[in-house]
């Protein structure tokens, strides 16, 4: 059986190092190439009849992953293993939300590709070792990921943590000064810092908004 196959990636250098890559093997057919999610579905609409898709994450105008939310509900029928050099928890993350069939990196070899594509047509998931312990970190805790999208920047000082610790257990303004051996005043202009970068009003949304950042 031939395999028809298309590449998605804004990098025609990585274009053509994942070709050769294909090259080697007699029973995959590539139909064509884009450069981003866009020229993608343009193309799609000409012709449809692919088996899989090697995607790109990181592309301007549709990137990977919204492109395979799109083609998973447009054209279900075709597989797609995302394909980047990135193996971080978010993309990946985002990646199997959106439907994707597996996740290799780009440095894989010729023939671990070839066994990770016929792997993923026949019902499997194609994924680098490194990828796969992720995947199953992510698993155990899908959580982790949401919340790293709302996380703020916020810097407090070492100081300041110390406090919104103490204030955390209950503590009020002259038990944290004697425990820090500071001045009350000094322990209130540290709340008000605190409250300030939190953008909070009270003691307890300043504890619930640190610990959903991991500040504490």
């Amino acid at each position: 059986m031939i395999i028809k196959i298309a590449i998605v990636d804004d990098n025609t250098f990585l274009i053509n190092a994942v070709k050769e890559k294909l090259s080697f093997f007699e029973d995959f057919n590539l139909k064509f190439t884009a450069k981003d999610g866009s020229d993608l579905m343009n193309q799609l609409e000409e012709n449809h009849n692919l088996d899989l898709i090697l995607m790109d994450i990181e592309m301007p105008v549709l990137n990977g992953i919204e492109t395979t939310e799109i083609i998973k509900k447009k054209y279900p029928h075709i597989k797609i293993i995302m394909l980047t050099v990135f193996d971080n928890d978010e993309h990946i993350f985002n990646a199997i939300k959106a439907g994707a069939d597996g996740y290799l990196l780009k440095e894989i070899n010729a023939k671990d590709l070839h066994d990770g594509i016929l792997d993923t047509l026949n019902g499997g998931a194609a994924m680098n070792p490194s990828i796969a312990l992720k995947t199953l970190k992510l698993l155990r805790n899908p959580f982790s990921i949401e919340n790293e999208k709302d996380k703020e920047d916020i810097k407090l000082s070492n100081r300041e943590t110390e406090v919104l610790e103490h204030l955390s257990k209950g503590l009020n303004y002259v038990q944290i000064a004697e425990n820090l051996i500071l001045s009350k005043g000094t322990i209130r202009k540290h709340i008000e810092n605190i409250y300030r970068k939190l953008q909070v009003h009270n003691k307890l949304e300043a504890v619930q908004k640190a610990k959903k950042n991991n500040l504490i």
